[in-house]
């Protein structure tokens, strides 16, 4: 078995290939793509979303759409524990702090990105060996009323703050569903944000994520 040459024609079939390597290890799935195993994930964090999205034939790399735009879909890995809950949050995208006038909820970038997700949980264990992890059952999720109405408002108050130059005030603890964390590879990173007075500052990139909570309930409702 070799990874797909090119992205899936349908959303069928990219979940024929997502149950083509269901209960295969990341290992085995590096062995026969000829891609290398990192020791650990502390250097090498997306590597295993990366090694998924090469054997689903995800397009998107880095830009800033779903990783299959021809199908309006997002995938999340998502690692689990033996109980199948999250071991941690979900980034969605980048925050922009320079907003634009006039966006809303159903403009953003982040109602964009989620609006179908394939969900594909991995096992997260640290204490099983990176190469032994299996990957579990992928499912497709989208956002009902109440999900779609809990993430909006936790965007349009999260968005007030940075558009009135509050962005720095913000805390990772604000947000039902939805919060907001710095966002980059150092903390000497810096991007342009506004100030509490209009002016242009210095702060560190941020980032939307889900929380750990959200996501275990679409989990749930999506294995019980």
């Amino acid at each position: 078995m070799r990874p797909p040459e090119s992205p899936p024609e349908n959303s069928t079939t990219l979940l024929a290939r997502c149950d083509a390597i269901a209960g295969l290890t990341l290992g085995e799935l590096a062995h026969m793509a000829d891609v290398a195993i990192p020791e650990n994930l502390q250097r090498h964090k997306g590597w295993p979303g990366m090694l998924i999205e090469r054997w689903l034939g995800a397009s998107a790399g880095s830009k800033p759409q779903q990783d299959f735009p021809e199908l309006g879909i997002e995938l999340k890995t998502i690692p689990i524990d033996a109980n199948f809950m999250p071991l941690e949050t979900t980034y969605v995208c980048y925050a922009p702090l320079l907003m634009r006038p006039g966006l809303t909820w159903e403009t953003s970038s982040v109602r964009n990105k989620i609006q179908q997700v394939l969900w594909l949980p991995i096992e997260g264990d640290r204490r099983i060996p990176l190469a032994q992890r299996r990957v579990a059952s992928a499912f497709y999720w989208q956002p009902s009323a109440l999900e779609d109405a809990m993430l909006k408002q936790d965007w349009e108050e999260l968005t007030e703050q940075i558009l009135t130059g509050h962005v720095e005030s913000i805390t990772s603890r604000q947000g039902e569903a939805l919060h907001l964390r710095p966002k980059a590879a150092s903390g000497k990173v810096l991007t342009d944000a506004l100030g509490p007075q209009g002016e242009r500052i210095k702060t560190r990139p941020r980032g939307f994520y889900l929380r750990k909570t959200f996501t275990q309930q679409v989990l749930y409702n999506a294995f019980s």
